[in-house]
């Protein structure tokens, strides 16, 4: 299983709580007004908005939160001004681990994510350590039981898809990021259920953790995905099955 795929199927695991949605919906909202900010609030203009709605609302927010959201980016609600950066390190057993923030305050931040590396066995490094281990690719995530691979290759590849692969239970279509919407939309026009659907940071090889450093390092991403300023986390981190369960 690929390190983005492992951390999506934990994530979807622990997911399930209510107060995991609620931080779910925080970091949500954040990505609404941000790309409401930096691209304005038509979603049909909007790419990054687009997706951003279209992630609230698989994760059933209310419209009026969406609403509320892009309303803050654009002016007409007052809001909190977010910023953008993205920092990079090792996690337990040299696995990379790049992570993307959005906070009213990096000072907190980084002093933050800093200290989740320290505590679980990683540091932080410089600028550029790890990103190069990583492409910018659309994201989406099939169970098997929703589709069979010839359907879903000519659906996929004719919406143009880069590809479509196996990993376990699942499909993984793969896309350019400027054709993620499109092949997004004919999956979705086709019928076909999709467990997850986003831009994303996918690793071009995975380091295999095991015993203590795969413990350490669930438990560090786990840590960095309940920080208040961090808004997504990617690792190469090839996990155990039995240790995800």
């Amino acid at each position: 299983m690929s390190g983005h795929s492992k951390w999506s199927t934990i994530k979807h695991k622990k997911g399930a709580a209510d107060a995991k949605r609620g931080k779910l919906f925080t970091k949500l909202i954040k990505e609404i007004t941000v790309a409401a900010r930096m691209g304005g609030g038509d979603i049909n203009a909007n790419p990054r908005l687009r997706t951003a709605v279209a992630a609230a609302k698989a994760e059933n927010m209310p419209k009026d939160n969406i609403e509320r959201g892009i309303k803050k980016g654009t002016g007409e609600l007052e809001g909190v001004s977010y910023e953008e950066s993205t920092y990079e390190g090792y996690g337990p057993g040299g696995a990379a681990v790049l992570v993307e923030s959005l906070t009213d305050n990096k000072n907190r931040a980084v002093a933050d994510i800093r200290h989740i590396f320290a505590k679980r066995g990683g540091n932080l490094g410089e600028n550029g350590c790890v990103a190069w281990m990583f492409d910018k690719k659309g994201y989406i995530n099939i169970e098997k039981s929703a589709t069979d691979e010839e359907a879903l290759m000519e659906v996929a590849l004719d919406a143009g898809a880069e590809d479509v692969r196996e990993d376990g239970d699942n499909f993984e279509v793969i896309t350019a990021p400027e054709d993620f919407e499109a092949v997004r939309e004919a999956i979705e026009n086709a019928a076909i259920a999709y467990i997850e659907a986003e831009v994303t940071m996918l690793p071009q090889t995975v380091t295999k953790l095991e015993g203590k450093d795969a413990e350490k390092m669930i438990l560090m991403m786990e840590a960095l995905d309940d920080c208040d300023d961090v808004q997504k986390v990617y690792t190469n981190a090839d996990i155990p099955d039995d240790m995800v369960e």
